[in-house]
């Protein structure tokens, strides 16, 4: 791990708890958040630039008129809840995230980068900044709370747009019900913040909330874009139920049982279906509605836990070993959105013999769950087909040590936000990270075929190659974090063509990304192109009809209104210097 050391000022501050922020760390995760600060900022050689600067103008509308328009937004929402972007931009860490920009930008930090951040306090005062945005035709984009890190982080696709922050003032925890294992949320709440709730309300040996790798993000902002967690209720998307939405026109609707005159009360978190065409999907990865409130299942204290750790000695077993998972993870033998993550993960392969889990090739981490005697008949089928693969070593967990990697994945598949993810980023200096990460059936040829991909193109274009396979019940994500120095302007070129390329292999070959950075969006969403592709069409209709003047966050996920179309907004090869088009079209209602 490479170590260097620099002045920034941004260090001095203390790290946010709970609950004086509502975007703090847990109490019992502070220490811990200060460790992971120090040993950021200890590797931080970026110079912060302290001069003030002019804040970014989107394109169609002048300055003079920009201005005006964001004065005229203080008279609706108060003046110390609309803030022009006019500051240097500091990058900040994962608990001091900026709203402004990328932290992790891999292009110039000045490409997606917001002229303005907004706090509405309510569904109502969204109501009025969409449609201030109309009046004025000012792009956009709203965050939760702006931790989507290695996607784009907080920063806007279309340059000087207005970011609506919803965390800073929605962060109310609306409701959790005990007897339906529900709650109700608004964009501001956190899994930490979600956890403490639990804990403040005694209902924590009761039930559990799926928490992601970090617990620092919004429980809103994640389920919209389809993150994961990794206990049985990880796929966080199929684990919410009802949405309230205000429109890119300013009206609102409530889906599922929420839409009840009666509010929904009763059943708003029980049946996410309601009655009619389910139109959920259409807020998930997209730019059709801002989502204000969102009902979720919490998961049912299972009765005992048990995490399990097993360690393969060969590239090559990662075949053979995808052939036993797929049916013990169908069956739910395998209970839990789990790991299979490469060595060069967690430490370099070199020194994996000096460890305490000792030398390896693939790791998998994994939970069983119930009584004893439950976890005891589960664990003794994993353990004999495990066992097939020569080799196959169980860690006894009575082993490690307490910081080891194990007793993170332990507390993160029990429901307990952790901080310890994203010390891997600490590889490089001023260390940030880009997902690669396709969707592949649970298959060994599957697995290689994707596995062989990234080495060959990290391998040419001198990248260190870090994958890790996440397992959902018939599909696995090939996650691939490429580590890089956002000073240094070459490595940010290599990562960028390296993911590029390893996007449009993947396609080829039928394996799609599920979730992707600003950079890419356009690019993926290319790639689903079956039928002249009629699916990004389809969107583009959706879009104008709910979006007319186009301007709830352009281009995210490569969804462009008729005002941005043909105009040069698309990246993809060959545009990797610029972010913005020439020019937009006028209004159109």
């Amino acid at each position: 791990m490479a170590s260097f050391s620099s002045f920034q000022p941004e260090a001095d501050s203390a790290v946010p708890t709970l609950p004086e922020s509502h975007s703090g760390i847990p109490p019992y995760l502070l220490e811990k958040a200060t460790r992971a600060k120090n040993a950021v900022f200890a590797g931080r050689t970026k110079q912060v630039n302290e001069r003030l600067r002019l804040p970014v103008i989107p394109q169609g509308i002048s300055r003079d008129d920009f201005l005006k328009a964001l004065e005229e937004l203080k008279g609706e929402l108060g003046g110390e809840n609309v803030e022009v972007n006019d500051k240097p931009l500091k990058d900040g860490w994962y608990m001091e995230h900026p709203n402004t920009h990328d932290m992790m930008t891999i292009l110039d930090e000045e490409e997606f980068v917001a002229g303005a951040v907004v706090y509405p306090g309510s569904t109502e005062e969204v109501v009025k900044v969409v449609k201030w945005a109309n009046r004025w035709l000012i792009p956009v984009f709203p965050i939760s709370m702006g931790r989507n890190l290695g996607y784009g982080g907080a920063a806007p696709r279309v340059r000087g747009s207005v970011t609506i922050d919803l965390g800073k003032r929605m962060n109310k925890i609306l409701d959790i019900n005990a007897q339906d294992y529900t709650c109700l949320v608004e964009p501001g709440v956190s899994f930490y913040g979600l956890h403490e709730e639990l804990g403040k309300r005694g209902l924590r040996e009761h039930m559990w909330v799926d928490t992601p790798d970090l617990g620092g993000g919004s429980i809103i902002g994640n389920t919209v874009d389809r993150g994961v967690g990794y206990t049985p209720y990880g796929d966080h998307w199929a684990c919410h139920s009802g949405l309230e939405v205000v429109l890119p026109t300013g009206e609102v609707i409530r889906t599922g049982m929420g839409a009840l005159t009666h509010d929904g009360e009763n059943t708003w978190g029980v049946f996410p279906y309601g009655f009619g065409p389910f139109s959920d999907g259409i807020f998930s990865q997209s730019n059709f509605g801002i989502v204000t409130k969102m009902g979720m299942t919490l998961m049912p204290n299972p009765g005992g836990h048990e995490s399990f750790m097993y360690t393969f000695p060969n590239e090559e077993d990662l075949g053979p070993l995808m052939e036993i998972i797929r049916p013990l993870r169908i069956s739910t033998i395998l209970e839990n959105v789990a790991q299979l993550r490469h060595v060069t993960q967690t430490v370099i392969h070199s020194a994996a013999a000096n460890t305490p889990v000792g030398d390896h090739t693939w790791a998998y981490y994994g939970m069983s769950y119930g009584p004893p005697h439950i976890r005891a008949y589960k664990l003794a089928i994993i353990d004999a087909e495990f066992r097939k693969i020569p080799g196959c070593r169980k860690i006894d967990p009575a082993t490690l040590p307490e910081d080891e990697y194990f007793w993170s994945r332990d507390r993160i598949a029990s429901g307990t936000p952790d901080i310890h993810e994203l010390r891997w980023v600490n590889w490089a200096p001023n260390g940030a990270h880009i997902a690669f990460s396709p969707v592949s059936p649970i298959r060994g040829p599957d697995a290689t075929k994707l596995f062989q991909l990234g080495k060959r193109l990290h391998e040419q274009y001198g990248i260190d190659f870090m994958p890790a396979f996440c397992v959902g019940l018939r599909e696995m994500h090939l996650i691939v974090e490429i580590v890089f120095d956002r000073d240094d302007p070459e490595e940010k070129k290599r990562a960028l063509g390296c993911l590029r390329d390893m996007v449009d292999e993947a396609a080829r070959e039928g394996y799609g990304e599920y979730r992707t950075h600003l950079v890419l969006m356009d690019q993926v969403a290319g790639t689903y192109a079956w039928n002249d592709g009629a699916l990004g069409k389809f969107n583009e209709r959706l879009k104008d009809a709910l979006d007319p003047n186009g301007i709830l966050a352009p281009g995210r996920c490569g969804i462009w209104g008729r005002r941005y179309r043909g105009r040069g907004w698309e990246m993809g090869k060959g545009s990797e210097g610029r972010s913005e088009g020439d020019g937009v079209g006028g209004r159109v209602v």
